[in-house]
């Protein structure tokens, strides 16, 4: 074994795909990309646990409002991803300038992302944390997704400028015989 710098722990243990984080403040959209999420209940109302701070164009709007949509991207769009996390909402319209629509949502102010597979429309459900760890813990109110949408791959970001797509997925739901409820097709 070969010491590992603890700043290069979060790239094995990196939980999901990259997401789209739209915003809206006063009627302006807004989306930024962003690795740094958990879940944390997936039984009765769902929580996602998010870390963005002050650093965001997005943090203040989204402290303001206490709701946005988290969307979730397929390999396709992995370039505009990347785009969108290297510019700010200051001084872009991120959906106009990477030709994203953006679709009215049912629970929140924020706009769902058409062209993402899926769409989360989420409140903020505890935010005691911001000021400590940039943690917001997010109630996931509505969800979304387009059946039609042939491309499911998801990319994950290794933390170094790569990412990694879906790949070959491995069926072992007979093996699961005590966690049967996460087995339910």
């Amino acid at each position: 074994m070969k010491e590992l710098p603890l700043s290069k722990v979060y790239q094995f243990i990196e939980p999901g795909p990259v997401l789209l984080v739209a915003t809206s403040d006063h009627g302006k959209p807004n989306l930024m990309a962003m690795s740094y999420h958990m879940v944390i209940e997936d039984e009765g109302i769902p929580l996602i646990g998010c870390i963005l701070g002050p650093w965001d164009h997005s943090f203040e709007t989204l402290r303001k409002t206490r709701e946005c949509v988290l969307a979730v991207p397929t390999v396709d769009l992995a370039s505009k991803v990347v785009e969108i996390g290297n510019c700010s909402g200051i001084d872009t319209d991120k959906f106009k300038t990477f030709s994203l629509t953006p679709v009215s949502a049912e629970k929140v102010k924020a706009p769902l992302v058409a062209e993402c597979l899926v769409n989360l429309e989420c409140r903020i459900a505890d935010d005691s944390l911001i000021d400590k760890y940039n943690l917001i813990i997010l109630e996931v109110v509505k969800a979304w997704i387009d059946p039609e949408r042939k491309e499911r791959r998801l990319i994950h970001h290794n933390g170094n400028g790569t990412f990694t797509v879906d790949g070959e997925t491995l069926d072992l739901r007979d093996k699961m015989v005590r966690w049967s409820s996460y087995t339910q097709r």
